[in-house]
């Protein structure tokens, strides 16, 4: 459409001045032009179809590989769950569950919950850190 703008304003010159023969001349210049136009514009789309499809085609082939790598990466994990659901055990000893008993509280409905020793005197603690017993000659001093 740009290589008609060279001959349309020789077209439009040639009017003003009246020449006709520069102006069927500038004419039939536009006409190749808007022929080749055509042309060109035919080949365009074609090309733009073509490019097109190889993109789809391309996509596709994308997408195919994805699938693939995907199906794999499914396959390596399952073989992974494989190998782990053979793992190890673990067996508490005697002894060990003899020190949970002893540690859980029989009353509770909680399996969790540990006994809590209430047999214990209240103990305070000194600037120093030493703990004392609450009832050992502890005096404090509240002035208001």
């Amino acid at each position: 459409m740009e290589l008609r703008d060279t001959p349309m304003r020789v077209f439009k010159e040639a009017r003003r001045k009246g020449d006709i023969a520069t102006m069927e001349r500038a004419m039939g210049y536009i006409g190749e032009f808007s022929d080749k136009a055509e042309e060109y514009k035919a080949e365009a789309d074609k090309g733009m179809e073509e490019d097109a499809r190889e993109a789809r085609e391309k996509a596709k082939l994308q997408c195919e590989v994805a699938i693939e790598k995907r199906k794999e990466e499914c396959e390596k994990l399952e073989e992974n769950r494989e190998i782990d659901s053979n793992t190890d055990l673990v067996e508490i000893s005697e002894e060990g569950k003899g020190l949970l008993r002893d540690n859980v509280d029989s009353n509770s409905t909680c399996p969790n919950k540990r006994k809590i020793d209430t047999k214990k005197e209240p103990v305070t603690y000194t600037k120093t850190g030493e703990a004392v017993l609450a009832g050992q000659g502890v005096s404090i001093s509240h002035s208001v």
